[in-house]
């Protein structure tokens, strides 16, 4: 009878140690929860090296070669590059062949000009890069400043629009459009559907708002935040993909924005600067 009581005390220690054991090894490989979706525009190739990448990027593949793309990919990364529709940056090399082309200076943005969309160079231009892009073995892309539909509020501005991101549509390439908004619920009441033009959209400072004038990040207002969920609602109602790009350091803002973002089910990137380095 003893020797059987010894037994099970041991064999007691021995579960509870390997419970025990359990919990270490499970500790021991717990890794940060791998986010779906990067934006990384502001970062060159030597930036991404060796970093925990989310799976679907966006980059500015005008400055990856080949062979920076494929090892992205091979790494198991969807790659997305920004295209400029709307407006250009002074720093572009392209800058001085479409700057007579320019309009107002971008506010907040000193080195970027809104841009003549309706010109046929222009159009032209864009699809000639798109295919290079896509030569370079881009998933897709994050087409910026379809907002100078807002801007600049004309039937031939939003007819040029339409038209340049039906061109990249029919190129067999995911089209994700950055902002927009005012374009897009323009283009969704007229037609009823977005699958012409589009296959995501993605809103920036939908939780987050900046302020310009002290150069730091906070809490969108509530009507805000509002505004931009019911938009990401109708795309989502038209079977697209929405993403959201927020701007935070503290750490109790970026768990909020991410959690809005989960408990409204769209996908949200927190980046600390502007600069998406």
């Amino acid at each position: 009878m003893k020797e059987y009581k010894t037994f099970n005390h041991i064999k007691r220690i021995v579960i509870i140690l390997l419970i025990i054991s359990g919990f270490i090894m499970v500790g021991q490989n717990i890794k940060p929860q791998e986010e779906s979706y990067g934006v990384y525009i502001g970062a060159d190739p030597e930036d991404l090296k060796d970093k925990d990448l989310a799976k679907t990027i966006v980059i500015d593949a005008q400055y990856y070669s080949n062979e920076e793309i494929s090892d992205l990919k091979k790494e198991g990364h969807i790659v997305y590059t920004y295209l400029n529709l709307g407006s250009i940056e002074s720093f572009r090399d392209y800058y001085d062949d479409y700057k007579s082309l320019t309009l107002d200076t971008y506010e907040n943005w000193e080195d970027e000009k809104w841009v003549d969309v309706t010109d046929d160079s222009w159009q032209q231009f864009l699809s000639d890069k798109a295919d290079e892009l896509i030569d370079k073995g881009v998933d897709g892309f994050f087409i910026d400043n379809t907002d100078v539909y807002y801007h600049y509020t004309t039937d031939e501005v939003f007819e040029s629009v339409s038209e340049i991101l039906k061109n990249l549509q029919n190129k067999d390439t995911y089209i994700l459009i950055n902002g927009g908004d005012a374009y897009v619920t323009e283009y969704l009441n007229r037609y009823g559907s977005l699958s012409d033009i589009l296959d995501g959209v993605n809103q920036e400072n939908v939780y987050t708002a900046i302020d310009w004038d002290s150069d730091t990040f906070t809490v969108n207002a509530e009507d805000e935040r509002e505004y931009f969920l019911e938009y990401l609602q109708r795309v989502k109602a038209d079977c697209k993909d929405a993403y959201a790009l927020d701007y935070a350091t503290d750490p109790d803002i970026i768990k909020s924005s991410k959690a809005f973002a989960q408990e409204h089910g769209y996908t949200v990137y927190v980046s600390k600067s502007l600069e998406l380095e």
